[in-house]
């Protein structure tokens, strides 16, 4: 109990007693990254040491091999992902004729074992899952996230945005609370990043494992005391959605490292 009475005293300081920062439509768009002490820094950008490059190398393997009673391999489709998914996760949330609303890149994966490989989709959260979403993701590393422009996603990503803003839980905070009005302020000694989505799946030194953007949503949900979303609710791809377009030009840097 005294530990979650500190957290409310610690985030009523920071929204109550900080003065409130310029709309993120006046300010200069930062990835996380800049917010991380140099050793952090240095570990994400080190290959040989940063630990999200293990579950990169799992996806790799996982790429080249057959599942499902179709026997069949991601790469027995889309050959060699360093060419072939290039600038594919930069793009993504994308709309899905199928379903009728934006799917995320899990999704699709999980989409692609049904259908193509007549497999089990895999687990959230599950290594395999994090590991294949990895290796397609950092295939586009260093290029800039660029938001598909498809008009049937408006009403999703305006839903993304109304929940971005919304107050919940016993707390009545939003994401825009610490992410727009006091990002680069501390939190628990932590800095306040400006929450674009630039490097998942990414290690998260907390957690000591690599985590999914909805893992991270879920975590803030319940930090502010509200009932998070189940994974794969509509609602968390509804917020990814509105994160990339916010993060429209930033480089995607999979996998990433954060505190």
């Amino acid at each position: 109990m005294r530990a979650l009475g500190g957290l409310v005293g610690i985030i009523a300081g920071v929204v109550c007693g900080i003065a409130i920062a310029a709309g993120m439509e006046d300010v200069e768009k930062r990835s996380g990254f800049d917010f991380m002490t140099p050793q952090t820094q240095a570990l994400q950008a080190d290959d040989m040491s940063n630990p999200g490059m293990l579950w990169v190398l799992q996806g790799e393997q996982l790429w080249q091999q057959a599942q499902g009673r179709a026997d069949v391999a991601c790469s027995g489709c889309h050959d060699d992902a360093r060419q072939t998914m290039r600038g594919v996760a930069a793009r993504y949330p994308a709309f899905d004729a199928a379903t009728g609303r934006p799917i995320d890149l899990a999704g699709r994966i999980n989409s692609c074992r049904a259908e193509r490989q007549q497999a089990e989709p895999l687990a959230p959260e599950s290594d395999a899952l994090l590991a294949l979403t990895a290796y397609v993701t950092h295939q586009s590393r260093g290029m800039p996230i660029t938001p598909a422009t498809d008009a049937r996603l408006a009403p999703f990503r305006d839903n993304g945005r109304r929940l971005f803003q919304s107050r919940i839980g016993q707390l009545e905070l939003s994401c825009a609370s610490c992410h727009d009005d006091n990002w680069g302020k501390r939190l628990g000694g932590s800095v306040i990043p400006q929450a674009h989505p630039t490097g998942y799946p990414l290690y998260r030194l907390e957690w000591q494992t690599v985590g999914s953007l909805q893992r991270r949503l879920r975590n803030c949900m319940i930090g502010v005391r509200a009932e998070p979303f189940e994974f794969g609710a509509a609602e968390l791809v509804d917020l990814e959605l509105h994160l990339t377009e916010r993060a429209r030009g930033l480089l995607v840097e999979t996998p990433a490292v954060r505190p």
